[in-house]
C-alpha cells in the first residue's frame, strides 16, 4: 500500500513539473491545483483526468485573438445594469448610516467622481482590542468629528457682558468624553488673538477683541464649527460587530487621518472615495477598489458579472496612472480619431474643430470604420492574408 502511495506521488510530481515547464497553467492556478489534489486518495488515472480537464477548462476560458472584449465587457456590465434598483440603502443591521448602491453607485464608480454621494469608510481594529466594545468605544470617540454646536445645549450673545455665551450639555459632553477646558482650549487656538475665551461651570464666555456686534455675530458662527475632537469630514461612527470582533462604520471619509489613529488595523481599512485611495495609496490601490466597489454593488444587486469584465474597465480607467472617468472627459474624449470622439457626445464641436484643424483621421479603431461603412479591425477583421506567389 505504502510503495502505491509513493508512486501516485512521484506520478503526481511528474507531471505537475511537465505542466510547470511547458506552462500550460498559470503558477497561481497550478499551486491551488497542486494543493488541492496532493491530500486526496486517487489512482493514476483518475488524477491525469483531472489534470486534463483543468488544463482545458483554463484553455476554453482564454480569449481568442481579435476577440471584441470591450463591447462584450459593456454589454455585460450594461444589460444588468438596467434592471438595477435606483434607491440608496442602508447598511445591513445599520439603521443610523445610508450607503447609495444600485445604479447611481454604478454610475459614480464608472465616472470616477470626486466625491460619492455617501462616502463611507470601514474601519477594521488591530486583534489586540477588535473584540473589545469599551476599545472599539474608544477609538470611534477619536474618530468622530465633534464641533463645538454638537456638544453646546445653547449659544447667545450676552450684549451687557459683550461676550458670547456657550452653555455645554454635561450628558453630551459625558458621552463624547470631552472636559470643558479641552472645549475652551480648542476655541482659544482657532480663534487666537480675535478674542479671550473664560470658562465656567460648563459654561465659556469668549471675549471678542472687537467689541462691536457685527463682529460678535461672525465670532459666533465661527466658534459654532470649530471642531474640538475627531478627524475631519467623519461626522458619525457606528460600531458594529461581525463575527467576533468589532469593526467601525463611519458616515464620511478621510482614509488618510484615519490610518494614524492608534488601535486602527491599516491594512484593512477601506473607503468608497476612490479619489481618496488614489492620493493616499497610489494607482494600485485605486484599480483594486474600482474592481471591489463595482463588484459589490452587482454581488449586492444579484448580478452575475464576470469579474473580468470590471478588471477590464479598471484597468482602462488607471492605465495612465490617473483615474479616469469612462466619458467624454476621459476615456471617450481621449480617442485619436475625431470621428470615434465625435459618434460619443458633442458632435458638432468635434467635427468643427477636427475641420479647423485639418485632423487626419487613420481609422483604426471600431466606431470610425462602422460609420464609414468598412471592415472593422475585430474578429477576422483584425488579420491581413499576404500571398507570396511562386515566380517560375
Amino acid at each position: 500500500m505504502a510503495k502505491s502511495t509513493s508512486k501516485i506521488k512521484g506520478h503526481m510530481e511528474k507531471r505537475f513539473k511537465e505542466i510547470r515547464e511547458e506552462k500550460r497553467l498559470p503558477p497561481k492556478v497550478q499551486i491551488e491545483l497542486e494543493n488541492k489534489v496532493s491530500d486526496l486518495d486517487i489512482t493514476k488515472k483518475e488524477f491525469d483526468a483531472i489534470c486534463q480537464n483543468v488544463i482545458e477548462s483554463y484553455e476554453r476560458s482564454l480569449v481568442e485573438p481579435g476577440e471584441a472584449v470591450g463591447t462584450v465587457a459593456a454589454q455585460s456590465i450594461g444589460e444588468p445594469g438596467t434592471q438595477m434598483t435606483l434607491r440608496t440603502f442602508h447598511y445591513a443591521g445599520v439603521a443610523e448610516l445610508s450607503v447609495t448602491q444600485g445604479l447611481p453607485r454604478l454610475i459614480e464608480i464608472v465616472d470616477a467622481r470626486n466625491n460619492p454621494s455617501t462616502p463611507t469608510m470601514k474601519i477594521p481594529l488591530d486583534s489586540e482590542i477588535a473584540g473589545d466594545r469599551k476599545g472599539a468605544r474608544d477609538i470611534a470617540r477619536k474618530i468622530e468629528m465633534i464641533r463645538v454646536e454638537s456638544v453646546a445645549s445653547n449659544f447667545s450673545i450676552d450684549l451687557i457682558r459683550q461676550a458670547i455665551d456657550i452653555r455645554l450639555d454635561p450628558e453630551l459632553m459625558e458621552d463624547k468624553g470631552l472636559e470643558v477646558e479641552g472645549v475652551a482650549k480648542a476655541i482659544q487656538d482657532k480663534i487666537k488673538a480675535k478674542g479671550e475665551v473664560e470658562t465656567g461651570d460648563n459654561v465659556i464666555y469668549v471675549y471678542p477683541a472687537s467689541d462691536t456686534l457685527s463682529d460678535l455675530q461672525r465670532l459666533n458662527d465661527k466658534i459654532r464649527d470649530i471642531r474640538v475632537k475627531g478627524i475631519d469630514d467623519v461626522t458619525h461612527v457606528v460600531i458594529r460587530k461581525e463575527a467576533d470582533e468589532y469593526v467601525l462604520y463611519t458616515e464620511g471619509s478621510n482614509i488618510e487621518d484615519a490610518l494614524e489613529i492608534e488601535g486602527v488595523d491599516p491594512d484593512r481599512v477601506h473607503t468608497n472615495n476612490l479619489r481618496e485611495i488614489h492620493q493616499i495609496l497610489g494607482i494600485e490601490a485605486t484599480r483594486n477598489a474600482i474592481i471591489k466597489e463595482a463588484m459589490d454593488v452587482l454581488n449586492e444587486q444579484g448580478m452575475d458579472v464576470d469579474v473580468r469584465h470590471i478588471i477590464l474597465v479598471a484597468d482602462m480607467m488607471t492605465a495612465d496612472g490617473t483615474i479616469q472617468q469612462i466619458g467624454r472627459h476621459g476615456i471617450s474624449g481621449s480617442k485619436h480619431s475625431a470621428l470615434a470622439r465625435a459618434a460619443f457626445e458633442v458632435t458638432v464641436n468635434h467635427l468643427l474643430g477636427a475641420g479647423i484643424t485639418g485632423t487626419k483621421d487613420p481609422l483604426k479603431g471600431i466606431t470610425e470604420n462602422v460609420i464609414l461603412g468598412q471592415l472593422i479591425p475585430l474578429g477576422t477583421g483584425s488579420i491581413d492574408l499576404l500571398m507570396q506567389p511562386n515566380i517560375s
